[in-house]
This record gives structure tokens, C-alpha cells and sequence, in this order.
């Protein structure tokens, strides 16, 4: 046998015995529990969610599901773990969209927010709302817009901190429409709420799963969404976008694994989470929950995370925010 045979015989027999053990891991995994990491602490709306899913997700693959809460540095002490973890499918990660906004902030990152994380698909997605008091004198988001315009600077928002979605998210719309709103942020709790029902805020920032309560219980009004355009969870509320076509931003929630892992038990993963999002009981809770369910493929997952962080970067550059 020739050396170059050889090595083609070689080659052959390498790829021959990864497609066999890929094929082999997914016939036989999982055979022990998965781990379902989360950046915050339990009680959450991100927590809820995790545990939501991490039943049905269970049951669907016969082996548990357990939700493991990783508090600390905004998410990213569970995003390190898991881009360190084996990529065998047992590590997983529940990634919310301020993995994006937290890109767009950072000088730098112990890990790359795109390629170390294997993205499996979204659970679910959520706009931001515009939100002022009952009793306010701001009527809609065209009525703020005219009375900034009319007088600058006059006007402010609350978000729950700097460099967050919200706050990124507010000056691009903000900025879209030409004005200047004070931003008056808040290291999350109650802080944004009772400033805008006193008075001292005018206009409340904040993500429809947090909102979507306030509204039913008629605490706050809401002036307008960052939905696509025609779309709006809140009737009668317009989208942002329907005025100003760019602006469009949606909160999500997803699963992703390690970079590395086998795409059959990414693919796998999501034709279970495709099943589990479809189930009427998890849709309704979801939809209560202010969202929507959303599952996507491992490439519109990708695509998304990369066209957010960008997306906000620019916001970053633009209002020259500095970075942290």
C-alpha cells in the first residue's frame, strides 16, 4: 500500500470512528442528570423560567433537568462555567438578552459572548416597555417625544442601572426620535417604581415580564412598547417601531451549551425544546409571564445574539457610554 493510501485509508478510518461515536452518543445520552446553569438567584423571572422548562425538558429526555443558580457578576459567573464545562451535553446554560447589552459594555470579557457558547435555541422573547404613572400628564410616547423636543433635557427615565438592555435600549430610542431624556438609573428592587408613581421620574423603562403585572393591577401606563411593527402585547400601545422603523429591540431567554458540543445533541436538545415549548400549559404560563414563546434554530439563535450585540454597541459608541 502506497503512503499516500495510506493516509487517505487513515483519514477514512478517523472520520468514520467520530461519526460512530457521535451517532453512539446520541443514541445513549443523556444517562445521568443535566445541569441547567443560571446567572441570578432563585425567584427570579429568569428563575422561573429555568424551572418552567427544566421539568418538561426532563421528562421529555428521561433523565433530570436540575436548575443550578450561579449568582454574581450580572451572569457572567454561570457563563464561565459554562464555557469551562465538557462539552458532552450534561452543562447547560439559561442565557437572558443582557448577555448582549453586557458585550456591549465590557472592555473586556473572560470569554468570547459569540463563539464559546454553542447556541441551542431561544424559550422565549419579550419587548421592553415605556411606562409612566396613571396620573401622569404624558399621554403617549408621541406626546413625550413633542415635549422634550420642546423641552430639552427637561424629561428623564429610569432604568435598573447603567449599561443594562434597558438603559441602552431607552437612548437608542431616545435617540432615534431626536431627544434628550435624563437617564436616572437604579440598581434594580423597588427604586424605579416608586420614583415614577411619586413624580420624580417621568418615564419607566423595564422589561414586559416585569411590567405585564403593573399594568393588569393599572400601578402604571404604558405609552409604548419596543415591539416589530404592528405588534404590541399591551392593546392600544404602539410600537416604537411603527414610528421609527430601526428601532426594535426584544428581550429574550435561551438555552446554550459549551462551544465544541457534538450538533447532534444540540439538535437534539432543540427538537426537545420545540416539544416542550409547544405543550399548552408551558405557552400560557409563558404568555402570563408577559412573553412569548419563541423556540428558534441554533443558527437564529446566533444570529440574534450577534445582531443585539451590535446593535447596542452602536448605542454604546453613538452616546459615547463608557465602558466598564
Amino acid at each position: 500500500m502506497t503512503t499516500w493510501h495510506s493516509k487517505i485509508v487513515g483519514v477514512v478510518g478517523v472520520a468514520l470512528c467520530a461519526l460512530t461515536f457521535s451517532l453512539h452518543a446520541q443514541e445513549v445520552w443523556p444517562q445521568k442528570p443535566i445541569r441547567l446553569l443560571l446567572g441570578f438567584p432563585p425567584g427570579g423571572g429568569s428563575d422561573i423560567v429555568a424551572r418552567l422548562i427544566a421539568k418538561p425538558l426532563g421528562d421529555r429526555l428521561g433523565h433530570s433537568v436540575v436548575v443550578d443558580n450561579k449568582p454574581g457578576a450580572g451572569g457572567n459567573i454561570a457563563t464561565e462555567m459554562l464555557v469551562r464545562a465538557p462539552a458532552d451535553g450534561y452543562t447547560l446554560l439559561l442565557v437572558p438578552s443582557g448577555h448582549a447589552s453586557g458585550a456591549a459594555m465590557k472592555k473586556s470579557l473572560p470569554f468570547d459572548p459569540v463563539k464559546d457558547l454553542a447556541w441551542v435555541s431561544t424559550i422565549t422573547t419579550y419587548p421592553l416597555a415605556f411606562t409612566v404613572a396613571p396620573q401622569s400628564g404624558i399621554k403617549s410616547y408621541a406626546d413625550l417625544i413633542q415635549k422634550a423636543k420642546l423641552e430639552p433635557q427637561k424629561y428623564t427615565y429610569s432604568s435598573v442601572g447603567v449599561g443594562t438592555a434597558m438603559h441602552l435600549v431607552a437612548e437608542w430610542a431616545f435617540g432615534e426620535a431626536g431627544v434628550q431624556i435624563t437617564h436616572i438609573p437604579f440598581k434594580g428592587g423597588t427604586g424605579p417604581l416608586t420614583e415614577l408613581l411619586a413624580g420624580r421620574v417621568d418615564v419607566m423603562v423595564d422589561t414586559m415580564t416585569l411590567t405585564a403585572s403593573l399594568l393588569k393591577d393599572q400601578r402604571v401606563r404604558a405609552i409604548a412598547v419596543t415591539s416589530p411593527p404592528g405588534i404590541s402585547p399591551v392593546p392600544g400601545v404602539p410600537a416604537i417601531a411603527d414610528q421609527y422603523p430601526s428601532m426594535m429591540f426584544e428581550s429574550w431567554l435561551g438555552i446554550a451549551a459549551p462551544a465544541n458540543t457534538p450538533q447532534d445533541l444540540i439538535e437534539k436538545i432543540n427538537k426537545e425544546l420545540r416539544v416542550v415549548l409547544a405543550q399548552e400549559e408551558v405557552k400560557q404560563k409563558l404568555i402570563a409571564f408577559g412573553g412569548s414563546p419563541a423556540a428558534s434554530s441554533p443558527q437564529e439563535f446566533k444570529a440574534r445574539v450577534e445582531k443585539d450585540i451590535r446593535n447596542l454597541k452602536k448605542v454604546v459608541q453613538d452616546k459615547k457610554i463608557e465602558l466598564e
